[in-house]
């Protein structure tokens, strides 16, 4: 309904397919959820250029499905765009930019890149331990994810 009422591009519509594409990525529908992603992606880069905040939620969005799928190597330079892009516009200590650094990191994490990943969670975990504070449920996500990544590393040696 957005799409006949607004337009393909309208930020509506654009929020409604991408929510969508969430949904049928989180069924595991990932060929169904691909294109919608890709078309949000597009339209973002497009209208709002390739560094917006919401385009940037996009490149995430179809780096997790990516990630989630295990194409690691499709999902890896769209975190590491968004991390770049994020870092430049809004600075290494947003959380913004920290969730960024723990997406990349879980990438690494999912991959047994340990090494790799454990000075990203590091840096995560204690830059949200002073914006988020270590109550925050997001910092207890983050400072899981790096336990995870140190009892990995300590396994192996």
């Amino acid at each position: 309904m957005c799409e006949g009422a607004l337009g393909a591009a309208h930020p509506n519509t654009l929020t409604s397919v991408d929510n969508l594409a969430g949904l049928y990525s989180s069924q595991g529908r990932y060929a169904e959820a691909e294109p919608l992603f890709q078309r949000v992606l597009c339209e973002w880069e497009r209208v709002l250029g390739a560094a917006h905040p919401d385009t940037l939620t996009s490149v995430n969005n179809l780096a997790g499905l990516y990630s989630s799928q295990g194409h690691y190597a499709k999902a890896e330079p769209l975190f590491q765009r968004v991390l770049r892009e994020r870092e430049r516009a809004l600075g290494a200590a947003h959380p913004d930019t920290l969730t960024s650094v723990n997406n990349l990191a879980n990438l690494y994490l999912s991959q047994g890149r340990y090494v790799e990943a454990e000075p990203l969670f590091r840096h995560a975990v204690d830059g949200l331990r002073i914006v988020l504070g270590e109550a925050h449920p997001y910092f207890k996500i983050v400072a899981e994810n790096h336990e995870r990544c140190l009892a990995q590393l300590r396994n192996r040696g």
